[in-house]
């Protein structure tokens, strides 16, 4: 034991000690401890060197903790407090922030409950679509306030992450080595396809200062709010990222926790509310989840040791993480769905519960005519539009824009879901000549209930992008639809009836 580690065992020792921390809780990870006690944590930097970070010695972990302090001040500024020492005095007593010279350094944060991190709510059940639209709503707000840097530095790390990653598969032989391969090849294979796009995102400001680390334990619900914390502060290159690398992580960690409806409604609720430039970059996130899953097993890996010897449930973790990675590098085909239907059919509801059963993950991009026209005119989604606003002309612009963005999408390999009403027949061919003209699979759904149905659900909607009233679903049984040439869907029934009879017809499975 180095005299670091040793001096530093003393201190785990002394608060942890029942006689005068009689209520702590001690959490380890690999790279730090946290001791709980009362309203306050103390978190410690472990005597550590790994490639990435060197806390090896004190005056290192001090400049961490303070690195820390500022990095996080921005993020969680309720929980972040200050820096302060360990020390031991004359007599050779430790005590925290006493007198005598300081032997180590810690965080003092305020506690909070720690069955409120959304890996503890992800792992107990679902999460309400609220709560998940909360947590984009967040990440989003980092995002703006992050500051662009140099991209290149990023875009030339990632090689060397994917090098990590495969010699450390090797080194641990906990995996067959055909799959490390097929994991690194294609890895590769995506990181040329994309080489030119992540150039392109830095030049227009997509490359921030971002969290770095935003699996789902770095988020915390506080006074019913998702709190950020615990982000990277040991290496601004592995935090200054694409933005939509950092929005990766609680992606695949929602999938890894088998949340799909939740890791749709995060991309989903984050594309609303982020530059539509976005979906011209679908297409990395692929790599970027397989890449965070990876990073994610080999984190597993380095608590065990070599060979994977230690313990069983951190060598599954690492496993799951591992066979996440290979599956989200090979994505399915995608495919598009549109979903027509007069108001009140149900569209929007099956929209948001059927995109996540569509291949590949996260689940289909959800384009919506009644939030598209509202973003457009530049207006608030729940801001009620003049009836001018739906004008033919305009209608036709708005249906045009619908194929336009799903186009975008499409073309990055992404599903997509497009739920508008459809009731022109021009309408419903264009649609479907976008997804022949890339070569997707193509599918219509059309909605069908009776008017007191729709009516009544019109009637029951509060603060929801559409303006239909029960008076123009009155108005829409005069529509002449022509002959629909879609999948038609008796949607009188509970929305999970509709679901199911979607999926059925689709030969989709569920969503978790």
């Amino acid at each position: 034991m180095t005299s670091e580690s040793g001096i530093q065992e003393r201190v785990f020792a002394f608060l942890a000690d029942p006689a005068s921390h009689p209520r702590v809780h001690r959490i380890d990870t690999h790279a730090a401890s946290v001791f709980l006690e009362g309203g306050r944590a103390l978190k410690i930097k472990r005597a550590i060197r790994f490639p990435y970070l060197d806390y090896s010695t004190l005056a290192k972990r001090k400049a961490a903790c303070e690195q820390e302090m500022t990095v996080n001040r921005r993020f969680a500024p309720q929980i972040y407090r200050r820096v302060i020492p360990i020390t031991q005095d004359n007599q050779g007593s430790l005590g925290i922030d006493g007198e005598g010279t300081p032997v180590e350094f810690a965080i003092e944060m305020t506690r909070f409950d720690e069955s409120r991190t959304i890996d503890h709510l992800a792992e107990a059940g679902p999460l309400a679509p609220d709560l998940v639209d909360a947590i984009a709503d967040a990440i989003a707000a980092s995002h703006r306030a992050a500051p662009p840097v140099t991209a290149e530095p990023w875009i030339q790390s990632i090689p060397g992450m994917l090098a990590g990653n495969t010699t450390a598969f090797r080194a641990a032989a906990c995996f067959p080595e055909g799959d490390i391969d097929k994991l690194e090849s294609a890895s590769q294979s995506a990181l040329s396809r994309i080489g030119g796009l992540l150039a392109q995102r830095g030049s227009a400001g997509f490359v921030r200062h971002c969290h770095g680390d935003l699996h789902l334990a770095n988020i915390v619900m506080i006074e019913n709010q998702p709190v950020l914390f615990d982000a990277i502060e040991f290496d601004p290159t592995i935090a200054s990222t694409d933005v939509l690398y950092d929005l990766a992580f609680p992606l695949m960690d929602f999938i890894r926790y088998g949340r799909h409806a939740a890791a749709n409604g995060l991309m989903n609720g984050y594309l609303g509310r982020s530059p539509p430039e976005n979906l011209d970059a679908l297409g990395t996130l692929p790599l970027f989840m397989s890449l965070r899953a990876a990073i994610r097993a080999n984190v597993m890996l380095a608590r065990l040791g070599p060979a994977c010897r230690d313990d069983a449930g951190i060598r599954q973790s690492a496993r799951v993480y591992f066979e996440l990675a290979l599956r989200l590098i090979r994505p399915a085909a995608p495919m598009l769905i549109a979903i027509g239907g007069l108001s009140g059919t149900g569209k929007s509801v099956l929209a948001r519960a059927l995109a996540p059963c569509v291949n590949p993950d996260p689940g289909a991009v959800v384009l919506r005519s009644d939030v598209l026209r509202k973003r457009l005119l530049h207006v608030d989604e729940t801001d009620r539009l003049p009836r001018s606003a739906y004008q033919p002309e305009i209608t036709r612009q708005i249906y045009e824009a619908l194929g336009q963005y799903a186009t975008r999408a499409l073309s990055q390999g992404h599903s997509v879901v497009v739920d508008a009403v459809f009731a022109d027949q021009a309408e419903r061919t264009a649609i479907r000549g976008d997804a022949s003209r890339l070569g997707v699979k193509f599918a219509g759904l059309y909605l069908q209930t009776d008017l007191a149905t729709r009516q009544r659900r019109v009637g029951a909607r509060e603060c929801d992008a559409s303006d239909a009233t029960p008076e123009i679903a009155a108005l829409q049984e005069d529509f002449d639809i022509g002959t629909v040439d879609w999948t038609t869907i008796d949607a009188s029934g509970t929305p999970e009836q509709t679901l199911q009879l979607c999926r059925s017809a689709l030969s989709l499975g569920e969503a978790g």
